[in-house]
């Protein structure tokens, strides 16, 4: 197939981004598909092609820290002239399938996914609307809650609206909690906070366009990490994240040897079948199709108890990413995992 892959945009997980489409670049090569690698948000968009088989490929490293603000502001402005008209949509058009390695953003808020609708082109994962559901936090959380998937605590809170609420005291009192942006992914500004003042400073120096950041407070989770992906119908094995700091942040996904992933995890068989058939039932009340791929994070409270953190549209696919390692649980090579994402997406 003549396939494009959509990679890099203007979100926080830009590089990581980068480095998802130089991955599944090779692994379509090798299934012998036509590659053309494109990033949206760059100022000369394609990046690589069209590459065939057997054509040498490179690949990029995940930076430390993720694009700042006014960068981020200029690429979503590449990115949006990029997407409305002009060579790059013309090359999507052309193309039988756009692969989605975008993550964050516009690349996961259902944006990238309504223009190409619109355009009718035909794309990997979830569509728009999902994709919008999953995105939001607060949201996607009360959704959950209603299908009866276990959810944490959570309370909304817009620093620029004045005087912190009364139920962000009150977690915050009871503490430690976990502080995040309501609509942001690969654990980008998550904070543990311990105190008020702790609170109100990573408020107001993390966010310094505050007005237009909701954030979300929850309580701070002590147990074990765990993630589970969906793709298709079929819930893969249980990861368990084992963490030498208190969060799974940025840093410590992206930066080989921050943390230790293990799959399958070491946990009895009905544990784990629980946290799979959870996974699931996160999967489809989002709106998740058979057509599609998710993953499920989970962390457990003081007394083992599992709580989903959230649902992820479009997973990363670098080398050390999560849902390859799972891929890798049930026997599949990465490039096994690639095409059965494009199968979803073509049959």
């Amino acid at each position: 197939m003549r396939v494009v892959i959509l990679c890099g945009g203007e979100s926080p997980e830009r590089d990581v981004s980068l480095a998802s489409g130089w991955s599944v670049t090779r692994a379509l090569l090798e299934r012998g598909h036509e590659v053309v690698l494109v990033d949206p948000a760059a100022a000369v968009p394609v990046l690589a092609g069209p590459l065939r088989p057997g054509d040498a490929v490179d690949g990029v490293a995940v930076g430390k820290e993720p694009p700042s603000l006014p960068d981020r502001h200029r690429m979503r402005q590449r990115m949006h002239a990029a997407l409305t008209g002009g060579p790059v949509l013309e090359l999507l058009r052309g193309a039988e399938l756009v692969f989605l390695a975008l993550h964050g953003g516009w690349g996961e808020d259902g944006h990238v996914q309504a223009l190409l609708e619109m355009a009718g082109v035909r794309f990997t994962g979830a569509g728009s609307a999902v994709c919008a559901a999953a995105w939001h936090k607060g949201r996607a959380q009360a959704v959950l809650d209603a299908a009866g998937v276990p959810v944490t605590e959570r309370v909304l809170w817009r620093p620029a609206a004045g005087e912190v609420p009364g139920e962000v005291r009150r977690l915050v009192a009871a503490g430690p909690a976990v502080v995040k942006p309501v609509a942001d992914g690969s654990s980008v500004s998550v904070h543990r906070v311990d105190s008020l003042a702790e609170l109100t400073r990573i408020a107001t120096e993390g966010h310094p366009r505050s007005d237009d950041v909701e954030l979300m407070v929850e309580p701070f989770l002590s147990g074990r990490e765990f993630t589970v992906a969906v793709v298709g119908g079929q819930a893969l094995p249980v990861v368990e994240i084992e963490l030498t700091t208190p969060l799974f942040d940025y840093t410590a996904k992206y930066q080989p040897g921050a943390v230790s992933e293990v799959c399958p995890a070491r946990v009895p068989g009905d544990f784990a079948s629980r946290l799979q058939e959870t996974a699931l039932r996160a999967h489809r009340a989002l709106g998740f199709g058979g057509g599609t791929y998710s993953r499920t994070d989970f962390r457990c409270d003081a007394g083992g108890a599992p709580r989903c953190l959230e649902v992820n549209a479009l997973p990363g696919l670098t080398a050390t990413s999560l849902l390859p390692l799972a891929a890798t649980g049930s026997g599949w090579t990465y490039p096994d995992l690639i095409q059965r994402i494009v199968d979803l997406a073509t049959r």
